[in-house]
């Protein structure tokens, strides 16, 4: 696997970012041999950090390159700091960042695929949540989505009870408006969705973890509106040695 950290200019942002990638290698039998042809662009994986952690957050404490290697699967991991991956009411627009000029960024600097049946999208905590939105707001895009530990129910923690300081941090990102029934609302856009439009959704989430509740109450709602889901719950809490384990068996699942 080759490992990138760029650093480029976002027009969506107005400033400099920065994303790490993993890319598989192609890889001659001597120096000088030609390829033999036929070669075909790796299927990509965008996979979205949490609230504390930054696009390094998965090569550091996850086996990740390994797991993807085994899959010949690249791997795009964005930075997007403590924004919900929303467009900010005091601050930047992460989602349009992540949503429209991010793939279009990738496109134009690497050679993946393109295709719908290549493209994943999977995140843990505030990534879950992200994962989901996107795929949920962009079926179109992706073939499967996973979440592990995600923050599912976003309108129930608007006003608390909060996880940390997530009061001020709901006031700068959302401002004055409600995420309920809002296309930052995981539940109420499962409601809007075409369940045969979707891709293949996966969650899991430990039980001992503070956001348990959460993927409960998604994985509800999928049962309500027929919409097939993929779930994992077993013992866990919300740290890295369960997310490394789980990202594992979500690269296993996916349809590659």
């Amino acid at each position: 696997m080759a490992l990138l950290r760029v650093d480029f200019f976002s027009d969506v942002l107005e400033q400099g970012t920065s994303m790490t990638v993993l890319l598989p290698q192609r890889c001659r039998t001597r120096i000088g041999a030609p390829t033999t042809g036929g070669e075909t662009d790796p299927p990509v994986l965008y996979l979205l950090h949490g609230l504390t952690d930054d696009a390094t957050a998965w090569l550091r404490y996850s086996s990740i390159e390994r797991y993807a290697e085994e899959r010949g699967l690249a791997v795009v991991m964005p930075q997007v700091h403590r924004s919900m991956y929303a467009d900010e009411a005091h601050g930047a627009p992460f989602w349009t960042f992540l949503s429209t000029e991010l793939p279009d960024v990738v496109d134009s600097f690497f050679r993946v695929s393109r295709r719908r049946a290549d493209t994943f999208v999977a995140g843990l905590s505030m990534g879950g949540y992200g994962a989901l939105r996107w795929a949920l707001r962009q079926p179109e895009r992706f073939a499967a989505a996973a979440s592990l530990s995600g923050v599912l129910d976003l309108a129930a923690r608007q006003y608390g009870p909060p996880v940390s300081a997530t009061d001020p941090l709901m006031r700068r990102i959302f401002g004055d408006r409600d995420v309920a029934g809002s296309d930052d609302d995981l539940l109420a856009l499962l409601g809007r969705a075409d369940p045969a439009a979707l891709p293949q959704l996966w969650l899991c989430c430990g039980t001992s973890d503070v956001l348990y509740p959460d993927s409960v109450r998604f994985r509800d709602d999928c049962a309500t509106r027929g919409i097939p889901l993929t779930v994992d719950f077993g013992p866990g809490d919300h740290e890295w040695s369960y997310w490394d384990v789980k990202i594992r068996d979500v690269i296993g699942w996916l349809p590659l």
